[in-house]
């Protein structure tokens, strides 16, 4: 069987580490939504998420060591299935099995490593906001210069060509960062 790093390719075990499956876990409304902020917000898909923060065998040992299971016990949960690749389903159990704990507190305490990226985030999110006003202030200076421009010069007038272009990819520009601005306000709330 060819090695990983075969110039045949992956091995056929690499390949069934990589294969999709559904799990259903109990987990905290918190969680659920930390899960889903994170990889709205960020453009990653909750599958590659889970593999990032539950793959890693080492930090999940080491997490599992840190868990209090009575403690997890008193957290009101509910069901919520979730697609992730085999290997981490697969180091989920044996960890699980190891510690003789549940896999839902498992993904439960791994997702809380999630919070200090939200907290930054939310951080960064209040950055962009004001420098999005200020954007939005440099793009009304420039749409002021234009239609001043045009009546000075006329529409036609090479310069006031040129300056429309740079106001046609201002505005542009403006409404994508007040998309994106806009679907970030999930941060503000959590």
């Amino acid at each position: 069987m060819p090695k990983s790093n075969d110039p045949l390719g992956p091995s056929m075990f690499d390949l069934r580490g990589k294969q999709s499956v559904r799990a259903t876990f109990k987990l905290s409304q918190k969680a659920i939504d930390s899960i889903g902020l994170v990889a709205i917000h960020m453009g990653i898909k909750q599958k590659s998420l889970f593999d990032h923060i539950i793959e890693d065998y080492t930090a999940l040992d080491e997490l599992a060591r840190t868990i209090r299971v009575r403690q997890f016990k008193k957290i009101p949960r509910k069901q919520k299935t979730f697609v992730l690749s085999r290997k981490t389903i697969e180091a989920l159990t044996a960890i699980s099995e190891t510690y003789n704990m549940p896999r839902d507190a498992l993904v439960e305490y791994s997702i809380k490593k999630l919070e200090s990226v939200i907290q930054s985030e939310k951080l960064r999110h209040d950055e962009r906001k004001k420098l999005a006003r200020k954007m939005s202030a440099g793009f009304d200076n420039t749409l002021s210069l234009y239609r001043e421009s045009t009546e000075i010069l006329g529409a036609d007038d090479p310069f006031c060509r040129r300056l429309e272009r740079v106001v046609t990819t201002m505005e542009k520009t403006q409404q994508d960062v007040d998309a994106f601005l806009e679907k970030s306000k999930v941060l503000e709330d959590f």
